[in-house]
């Protein structure tokens, strides 16, 4: 199985279906470049390429520690097409294996979560333990060359930071600090590992993975699909932040009438939680995390998505409200308001998603050009971009924004001296 998993790595790390001419002009600075070709989206090739190559070539994020925190929980997560188990061992250890029996590969475990004892095949009883080593099966002690120590589970790799859980299929990516780069230094002040879920709510989104991480991407949409969003941090307002690694990292300012994102724009008399400055009082933290988190550090808590690729036109979305113990304990705590708001973002979201997702299959679609407002969304794009083209050339990330913040910038001086002209 091991040499299988291997093989497949290899034949699908080298072919890519979207030839670096195909994205070449996605690969330009923001003002002159054009989106993905609309076939990214829908195409099955293309979609299985982006399964194997990336969601099962490196650090995926899958879940939360606290769904595993004592010997024999677990949690199930799928991956690349995959169904991973992830279990805290006997040993305080958090492991992953595939939940597939190695006897005649069974699925072991059905119950989405829980704890166990021991796995145990509902097929024909193999026994493996939390660390995945094989009981001697029965009736295999006359068998030749079988040795119950060589047929445990196959392990995957797995690593964690603030409380979130990455698995990399693939055995070979650097180290997850390293690979997340700057937002693991800039968030070093907090323990989110420590905040406890409040609700998750799944969606059931038709369309393309990518067009969901765009859109959470940028704001240029937000005066037109989230007016409730736009009066508390104005679409125009914030900034990009250090991205040196897999996350893309910015911010927008709260106004000074309100408190954090909810339908009140009130923190329902949640302390800030620990570790914010003055500064991060009065800010919404954004990352997307390539390839499929998205992180949102709000003052009082924290939200996250994660993103799961089902098919080219499917995707499937988890959202996460997390919240500080010590307010949760309170007998007045209420977190409906913020959860109310970000349920009816989400969805607003979903729908101009799916509604992307149908338009771009028109055989009168081509691909579009990026207004200044999505540089953000570039930047996403070109990750995908240089992966599709797959020719050892990165674009710097940090150059592209820097230009195009300063376009940004010139743009909105040009809007405000339009409108005083006006006034005038």
């Amino acid at each position: 199985m091991v040499d299988a998993l291997a093989d497949r790595r290899q034949r699908h790390d080298s072919v890519s279906p979207i030839a670096p001419e195909e994205v070449a002009n996605v690969r330009r600075p923001t003002l002159a470049a054009s989106v993905l070709p609309p076939r990214a989206f829908h195409d099955q090739s293309i979609f299985d390429y982006e399964q194997e190559a990336w969601f099962a070539g490196g650090w995926v994020s899958v879940g939360r520690e606290e769904d595993a925190l004592t010997p024999g929980q677990y949690f199930l997560t799928p991956v690349a097409g995959e169904n991973i188990v992830i279990v805290r061992g006997n040993d305080g250890e958090l492991r992953g294996f595939y939940n597939v029996c190695r006897h005649r590969g069974a699925t072991i475990v059905e119950e989405a979560c829980g704890t166990l004892p021991r796995f145990q095949c509902p097929y024909h009883a193999w026994v493996y333990d939390l660390e995945g080593k094989l009981k001697q099966p029965r009736h295999t002690e006359l068998l030749v060359d079988f040795d119950p120590a060589e047929w445990g589970l196959i392990p995957v790799r797995v690593a964690t930071w603030q409380g979130i859980v990455y698995v990399d299929l693939s055995g070979n990516a650097e180290p997850l600090r390293e690979y997340l780069g700057d937002i693991a230094v800039e968030l070093d002040r907090f323990d989110l590992g420590a905040l406890r879920r409040a609700r998750r709510i799944d969606y059931d989104v038709k369309a393309n993975w990518k067009a969901i991480v765009e859109n959470f991407s940028e704001c240029y949409h937000c005066p037109g699909v989230h007016p409730q969003l736009n009066r508390i941090t104005p679409y125009d307002s914030g900034s990009y932040l250090p991205s040196n690694g897999a996350a893309m990292n910015s911010y927008m300012e709260v106004l000074p009438q309100f408190e954090t994102l909810s339908m009140s724009g009130a923190a329902d008399g949640r302390a800030p939680m620990p570790g914010m400055t003055g500064e991060d009082d009065r800010r919404i933290y954004y990352s997307a995390i390539w390839p499929n988190q998205l992180f949102s550090l709000h003052p009082d808590y924290l939200m996250l998505h994660w993103v799961t690729p089902l098919e080219p036109g499917r995707t499937m979305v988890r959202c996460e409200w997390y919240f500080e113990p010590a307010e949760m304990a309170k007998p007045d705590f209420n977190p409906d308001d913020a959860i109310e708001f970000w349920d009816l973002t989400n969805r607003q979201d979903w729908h101009v998603c799916e509604l992307q997702q149908q338009g771009t299959k028109s055989r009168a679609y081509t691909a579009g050009r990026y207004s200044s407002m999505e540089s953000s969304v570039h930047g996403f794009d070109l990750l995908v971009a240089d992966r599709y083209a797959n020719d050892g050339i990165m674009t710097p990330q940090d150059r592209v924004r820097k230009q195009d913040s300063a376009d940004a910038i010139r743009e909105r001086a040009k809007r405000k001296a339009l409108g005083n002209a006006a006034a005038d």
